[in-house]
């Protein structure tokens, strides 16, 4: 399976923590930063990636107690590669997304903000057709 395709499988099997962060993420809406969902960086895959800004951010669950140490050698491995490393639980993502949100702006040094998304789109798609 190449990297496109794994970085796919992954983003259809995200978690709740995750879809969490991804919906305040999406769509510049946080500080008009371009995030991107399991971004690979081979070997890896970060679970969000602002590429211009070198920012990762990790959402650690409960399995991440047991691959502590693989966590810390990949860390090293992407800091090593340029990128600036962020994690949060998947408890503080779910008890206050908006502290988590300020947390990433606060660490590129930035003034939080938030724009929600427009659900306009093309509308046109889903107008009825006159029989």
């Amino acid at each position: 399976m190449n990297t496109i395709d794994r970085a796919r499988e992954l983003r259809k099997k995200n978690t709740n923590s995750e879809s969490l962060l991804w919906g305040l993420l999406r769509a510049k809406q946080l500080c008009g930063l371009k995030f991107r969902r399991e971004h690979p960086i081979n070997p890896y895959y970060a679970d969000f990636a602002c590429p211009a800004h070198m920012l990762i951010v990790e959402i650690d669950g409960g399995y991440h107690d047991h691959v502590a140490e693989n966590d810390l050698k990949r860390e090293e491995y992407l800091r090593a590669l340029g990128w600036q490393v962020i994690r949060f639980s998947d408890k503080e993502v779910e008890d206050d997304i908006e502290a988590i949100g300020i947390a990433i702006a606060k660490t590129l040094d930035l003034e939080y903000s938030y724009k929600k998304r427009s659900r306009n789109g093309n509308v046109s798609r889903f107008k009825k057709r006159n029989p």
